[in-house]
């Protein structure tokens, strides 16, 4: 089971603030913690939303929307991606990271991938084939 671990955004995170060199020093510990167990697949830090935008959908208009982003805490500041045994076992992991923004409350967000056999009949040989090679693509660029 594939999961992405979501870690949401702060007011310091959307102010540009860095990690700290302790925190760094704590974060990579855990994620060399991560990458012995077999589990880490991705991570990465976001940079704030006013370094971003959005396109919203109408129909077959196409809207941008320039950062930032009101609602700071349903914001991503950072994110794993984990291949784990199951919920319960990304749990348990994160339940051992280091708090993100030290002093203060914080919230990681744990959410399932969808995998290919989720999407049943419809998801056609075709599909999955398609699916396959894109996947192959991306691995032969790492």
């Amino acid at each position: 089971m594939r999961f992405m671990v979501l870690v949401k955004a702060d007011k310091n995170s959307e102010a540009g603030v860095l990690p700290d060199e302790k925190l760094l020093a704590e974060m990579g510990k855990y994620n060399e913690e991560l990458a012995k167990a077999g589990i880490l697949l991705a991570a990465e830090g976001l940079q704030a939303s006013s370094k971003g935008a959005r396109v919203k959908f109408s129909g077959d208009k196409r809207i941008v929307i320039d950062g930032p982003f009101a609602e700071t805490k349903e914001l991503i500041a950072g994110y794993w991606l984990w291949q784990v045994k199951s919920k319960e076992e990304a749990i348990e992991w994160v339940k051992r990271c280091p708090n993100p923004f030290p002093g203060t409350e914080s919230e990681i967000e744990i959410r399932q991938l969808f995998e290919a056999e989720d999407f049943g009949a419809e998801f056609t040989p075709e599909l999955r084939e398609q699916e396959e090679r894109l996947r192959a693509q991306m691995a032969a660029k790492k």
